[in-house]
């Protein structure tokens, strides 16, 4: 029998061995894949998605919630009013007012005003920001660095969609976490709802007294009258009520309620053709003296 003959330059017995690389690198890619869509998992469940807000209304927000426990761990009960009302049954003086004093670039915005957040961050690049602009990224350093040297007096001017946003989701909580997730969700919120639908919500939610939640309720509790039959300086005062609705409103401490009104009915005044800068905050606790019943007294 002849014995069978390698092929030249071939040793006996020489088989090739597959290199571990390969499949290192299928099992590292699979981790990573994987990875990247557990995170975008827990990205969808962690930020709120407003999907179903264009046609239905909220029931309980965050803010209600946050209410209801802080009066319960005080051992007190906790009522809350609130009437939803359409758009179109509100009236368009406060909606007007509401705009001008908390957000008066709301129908030019996609959710949040660039523009105010750079004034306030003290924002010295250009306009048109590029990755590639190594004075950009400067500018950029800059302002990082000051709103983290001044993160008690930076406000971040929210927009009427940012405050929707928090109040729906997250309450009063103030963590740089949170003020990052108010901005995604008010992008959200631009995009499935149109302009007059963030409104609606807002006015119908929003805050302005204790246990006062929502403009009807609202008007009913301070002038006795429906939200549709606002005069000017009382969506005035109710406007000027929102960003201390607890402290100061129409009933409790009002100086800084009616301070922030007769500045907000100068920038409601027709002569104005175009709106006005937002209203200076936070407001001071100045000590002048007001007739509280001036432009206030219930309705005949």
């Amino acid at each position: 029998m002849t014995p069978s003959r390698e092929p030249p330059g071939s040793a006996p017995d020489a088989h090739p061995t597959a290199s571990p690389w390969p499949r290192r690198r299928r099992v590292l890619l699979g981790l990573a894949v994987g990875a990247l869509g557990c995170a975008l998992v827990g990205w969808y469940v962690v930020v709120p998605n407003p999907t179903s807000l264009d046609n239905r209304n909220p029931e309980r927000t965050a803010l209600m919630k946050q209410r209801m426990s802080e009066a319960s761990h005080e051992g007190s009960t906790y009522e809350i009013s609130q009437q939803w009302v359409p758009l179109e049954e509100i009236s368009p003086v406060l909606v007007r007012a509401v705009i001008v004093a908390e957000d008066y670039r709301f129908r030019q915005h996609q959710g949040v005003d660039w523009v105010s957040v750079a004034e306030e961050v003290q924002w010295a690049g250009d306009d048109d920001f590029s990755w590639l602009s190594a004075a950009d990224l400067a500018a950029l350093r800059a302002a990082l660095e000051y709103t983290w040297t001044h993160r008690e007096e930076v406000r971040g001017r929210s927009t009427i969609t940012q405050q929707l946003a928090k109040n729906l989701y997250w309450g009063t909580e103030r963590t740089f976490l949170r003020k990052g997730l108010e901005l995604v969700v008010a992008g959200r919120l631009e995009k499935r709802l149109d302009k007059d639908r963030i409104l609606e919500i807002y006015l119908n939610v929003a805050e302005w007294g204790p246990g006062i939640f929502g403009v009807e309720a609202a008007a009913q509790a301070y002038f006795g009258r429906p939200a549709s039959a606002l005069t000017l300086d009382q969506s005035a005062a109710l406007a000027a009520t929102l960003p201390h609705p607890l402290t100061s409103n129409p009933t409790t401490s009002p100086r800084r309620m009616l301070w922030r009104k007769e500045l907000l009915l100068e920038r409601l005044d027709p002569k104005h053709l175009e709106p006005p800068p937002p209203l200076p905050r936070p407001v001071p606790n100045i000590e002048l003296e007001f007739d509280v019943s001036d432009g206030l007294s219930l309705p005949v």
